[in-house]
């Protein structure tokens, strides 16, 4: 499953592809299995920069590590998913091993190659990448008429941690779950977690047992869903002898429709949706809980993403009394732990940093385009997956508000089907460019932070490409009005442009 080609002298050579896919996480793994299906003829590579597959599910380390969104929407529309719903990494990981060995991806997998640079020559219609290989210091070089971007959007090697006054004086271990310690022993240990998003949430319940007692300070609350870590309907299908394509394919379509009508709701009704989800967090919690200082949000449902916690072990958590949360802000670390703007001090022997994401785009590489530096952020985004000015270049970027493989399958569609297009008219490159009719279009940041304001899009706006006014000319999160566009998508379009 995994053969890895190696090569002694990858300095001294350059290797050429048809396709030349950046990452062997969920995406590149994806996009790898559509090439083969669809474009049976074209020659491909998959860079990855660690030591095995799988991305997130393989550099997250951290206890109890677990998607939150379910499996039947962000395990691939190809391949069933016959598990619980919300699925641990290991489980996330044995699943993408399945799709390597069943479809022979792995020979097409090369381990260790961090990507440094990656330039375009309209002379030669070629992309040239540099990559040092991370075991044994080489340079590899290839070209490729096609790059394929399924790196994702933040850094792997360490996560977002703000610089708090102090951090010198604490006398504790700080971590951040990015980058979890496998020798660290929290056995009756006092933990503080930073942060509410799904990492606190998920990390608190799993170490809450096996900790002293495990705090989740929050600046601000977060709203969440709950429920069973099952669907019944996938369970009385299954006792019916159904076929698990069937199944996957069925339950996939119900889970879909329900977050359709769900999200749709958060903008039509957001008191009464906002009204459910704190009426099922107090039904955990129980009357005497303060809810309102704890779990209401200042924002309508929707405006940060909502984690699913899978029955409900996070409030089972602080219901118990092992688990307990704090909202608060921190004025400052001390000696034995944390001091708090209201004044009181949290003391703690452990301080986790679950405070996001340090967003990156397009993998850190330095781009170029003949000899010229590339900033994304001076392009336009056709449809959250091209720029203007940048040939032969696509970039799977997934949804905030369903799975993010979903849009993977989406766009491993339409590039085998541009690949295709481009063939049977002879092109050699196509370029993103506004129509003329574009010309005065307003332009805009990458999403509208009223629609949707996380925090590592908010410090990282600045780095990503523009968006239009116009739905081709931006990513607009909407799954269930994609999955019709995108397959409708005129490549003749005036956007294109070919040479």
């Amino acid at each position: 499953m995994n053969d890895t080609v190696t090569f002694a002298k990858a300095d001294q050579k350059t290797e050429h592809f048809d396709v030349l896919i950046v990452g062997a996480g969920i995406s590149g793994v994806g996009g790898a299995y559509h090439l083969t299906q669809q474009c049976p003829g074209k020659t491909f590579v998959v860079l990855e920069v660690q030591d095995h597959f799988g991305g997130t599910w393989w550099t997250h380390k951290y206890p109890g590590i677990r998607s939150d969104s379910d499996l039947h929407t962000f395990g691939y529309r190809f391949k069933p998913w016959t598990s619980a719903p919300i699925a641990t990494a290991q489980e996330i990981l044995t699943y993408m091993g399945e799709v390597i060995e069943e479809n022979d991806l792995g020979r097409h997998i090369r381990y260790h190659h961090k990507i440094t640079n990656a330039s375009w020559s309209s002379a030669d219609n070629l992309w040239t990448i540099t990559a040092t290989r991370t075991d044994t210091g080489e340079t590899a070089r290839f070209t490729a008429n096609f790059l394929y971007m399924c790196q994702g959007y933040y850094r792997h090697e360490k996560g977002y941690t703000p610089q708090w006054d102090g951090m010198a004086d604490y006398k504790g271990t700080i971590v951040h779950p990015q980058t979890w310690p496998e020798d660290l022993d929290y056995t009756g240990k006092n933990v503080l977690v930073i942060g509410s998003g799904a990492t606190a949430a998920t990390l608190v319940p799993a170490i809450a047992g096996k900790c002293a007692h495990v705090t989740m300070l929050q600046r601000s609350p977060t709203y969440f869903r709950t429920g069973r870590n099952a669907i019944a309907l996938a369970e009385e299908l299954r006792t019916l002898g159904i076929q698990e394509e069937w199944i996957h394919e069925i339950v996939r379509r119900k889970i879909l429709y329900e977050q359709d009508v769900f999200t749709r709701r958060t903008f039509v009704e957001p008191e009464v949706v906002k009204q459910e989800l704190l009426g099922a967090v107090r039904a955990e919690l129980g009357p005497d809980f303060d809810i309102d200082t704890h779990f209401t949000p200042s924002y309508r449902p929707w405006r940060q993403r909502i984690a699913f916690i899978p029955d409900a072990d996070l409030f089972k958590g602080i219901a118990s009394g092992k688990a307990s949360v704090v909202t608060d802000e921190i004025e400052r670390f001390v000696e034995k732990g944390v001091q708090l703007k209201s004044g009181k001090v949290l003391e703690a022997d452990i301080v986790v940093t679950a405070t996001g994401f340090d967003l990156n785009v397009l993998g850190d590489i330095e781009f170029a385009i003949d000899g010229e530096p590339l900033r994304f952020s001076d392009t336009v985004t056709y449809r959250g997956m091209m720029f203007t000015g940048v040939p032969n270049m696509v970039w799977v970027f997934g949804y905030f508000r369903a799975s993010w493989t979903l849009r993977a399958d989406l766009v491993g569609d339409f590039v085998c089907r541009l690949l295709k297009h481009m063939d049977e008219h002879g092109y050699h490159r196509m370029t993103p460019a506004l129509r003329p009719e574009d010309k005065d279009m307003p332009l805009l940041p990458w999403i509208d932070p009223e629609n949707f304001n996380p925090g590592y899009i908010m410090r990282g706006m600045h780095l990503l490409p523009k968006r239009g006014n116009k739905p081709e000319w931006q990513h607009n999160q909407d799954y269930w009005a994609e999955k019709d566009e995108f397959p409708a998508i005129d490549l003749d379009d005036g956007a294109f442009v070919y040479g």
